[in-house]
């Protein structure tokens, strides 16, 4: 059990190693929108004039309001509140992890070759779906992954009242996510071939809980929704389907494993596991692929190849020990330093301008990210700002949200702001007029600067280079912020 203290301390050490390997960027990609959601719940006076790009949305989510709470209750500083929050989201799914491997597999040393695979591949990126198994940030989806793992736990232990405890608890922190934890258990707990259709009722509760989701589609909406390619299924690589098929075949083959062993609970995960893949995608293609059901796609119900792919990766942890690594320290050696190696590798090639760790009161080394910081420190709270909308994927930015870490309002982006709008089509006609209040940023001049002013209210500008006749108190080697006067 966990109060062995052993074992504590392997699931703490794995955790550290599943950091060290994985990074920390606070504010990184989706934490643009959670980031900017926390520290509106804490400063309520923050983002004056777009706050709907993330407010809408989270009204069906508990998660921002959680953290703020945590933090408002503890008095720890923000930063590292959320750092703290990182380590036990990634602890409490490496525990679930744990747990599940113990159920599955006999001799100690596997199951820790289970959980030490996850921690390793923390960053494997999940299938055409844009998901990894964990984030390089806070993320609602490891904390309800973590509350998913849990009830699949109390499912194997015959606990079926405290598995739908867990997962309603999920509901409110990923409301995208938990269906398919529902679903799964679902197929855990009965034979899926009786009726396997009851597991798409998990499926509908996810549309129940706020209008804007029957909100009906428009061009600025089909815009944004074109920028997120893996909604479009027919549009995926032969990689990206091998990535769906391989998993559940491997997984089939780790059954017939099992059941040569007599691991019974094994084969029982891996038997429902692939049903639940197949049924899943066969409700991703009729909600993905007839256009009618276009508004549907913004559910994401591909994105139940997260589930497939943690257990899939833990699965072949065990086994990998069971039949090859055994007790060897050399064979442990030869496995995981060159595959965390390769792993940090390509994290410091996606983020190679910001220090691996971005951890409080250490310079994250990234002129964006500085830059970012002293606007919150410097300007106005009711500023606008704007910047170029192809901003996140410029050279040494590396995916940092502006409203995340600036904490000032901006004008819509080209990159990140679609994902809310394909949720809220009725801001879409916002986000298309920002964009064309934009078109041609590169070439703006003071005159064009001082248009948005009068237009969309503008008063602060992030340029690459000073622009004359604009005041420009910061400045450094990639950015400078300037001031419409």
């Amino acid at each position: 059990m966990l109060t062995n203290m052993k074992n504590l301390a392997r699931l703490l050490g794995l955790t550290a190693l599943g950091m060290l390997v994985q990074g920390y960027h606070p504010g990184l990609e989706d934490d643009a929108y959670y980031l900017a959601a926390i520290k509106n719940n804490l400063n309520p006076a923050l983002f004056p004039h777009d706050a709907d790009f993330f407010k809408v949305l989270f009204q069906a989510t508990a998660f921002d309001k959680l953290i703020a709470l945590s933090v408002r209750w503890t008095h720890i500083p923000l930063a590292w509140g959320l750092l703290l929050w990182q380590c036990a989201a990634t602890f409490l799914v490496l525990w679930g992890c744990w747990r599940i491997a113990r159920r599955c597999f006999d001799k100690e040393y596997e199951q820790w070759a289970a959980v030490a695979l996850v921690a390793a591949l923390l960053t494997l990126p999940v299938s055409g779906s844009g998901l990894s198994l964990t984030d390089q940030h806070l993320h609602p989806r490891a904390l309800a992954t973590a509350l998913i793992l849990a009830a699949i736990v109390a499912v194997l232990d015959g606990k079926r009242v405290l598995a739908g405890l867990l997962l309603l608890a999920a509901f409110p922190l990923h409301l995208n996510m938990t269906p398919f934890g529902v679903s799964y258990c679902f197929f855990l707990m009965f034979n899926p071939m009786l009726n396997p259709k009851k597991s798409d009722h998990p499926q509908v509760a996810a549309l129940i809980p706020l209008g804007w989701l029957f909100e009906p589609s428009s061009d600025a909406w089909r815009q944004a929704e074109a920028t997120r390619q893996f909604y479009f299924l027919l549009h995926w690589h032969w990689y990206e389907w091998l990535g769906i098929v391989g998993p559940l075949a491997f997984l089939w083959w780790f059954r017939s494993l099992a059941l040569g062993r007599r691991s019974i609970v094994m084969a029982r995960v891996a038997e429902r596991m692939v049903y639940f893949g197949v049924f899943q995608f066969a409700v991703a293609l009729i909600l993905m692929l007839p256009p009618r059901f276009e508004r549907l796609r913004s559910l994401e119900p591909m994105r139940f190849l997260h589930l497939v792919y943690m257990l899939f990766v833990l699965l072949s942890g065990g086994l990998l020990a069971r039949y090859i690594l055994k007790r060897s320290v050399i064979r442990w050696l030869l496995l995981f330093v060159p595959l965390c190696a390769g792993m940090f590798y390509a994290q410091r090639q996606l983020y190679p301008d910001t220090v691996h760790l971005e951890l409080p009161g250490r310079s994250s080394g990234n002129d964006w990210v500085e830059a970012f910081h002293w606007i919150s420190q410097n300007t106005p709270v009711d500023s606008e700002f704007a910047l170029d909308p192809q901003y996140m994927a410029m050279p040494g930015e590396d995916y940092h949200g502006f409203r995340a870490l600036a904490e000032r309002s901006v004008l819509a982006d080209a990159i990140k702001d679609p994902c809310i709008v394909v949720r809220v089509p009725s801001l879409g006609p916002r986000w298309l007029r920002e964009l064309h209040a934009q078109a041609g940023w590169r070439n703006f001049q003071k005159a064009d600067f001082e248009r948005l002013k009068s237009q969309m209210g503008v008063d602060w500008v992030v340029v690459p280079k000073p622009v004359q006749g604009l005041t420009c108190p910061h400045k450094n080697a990639r950015v400078s912020v300037c001031r419409i006067d």
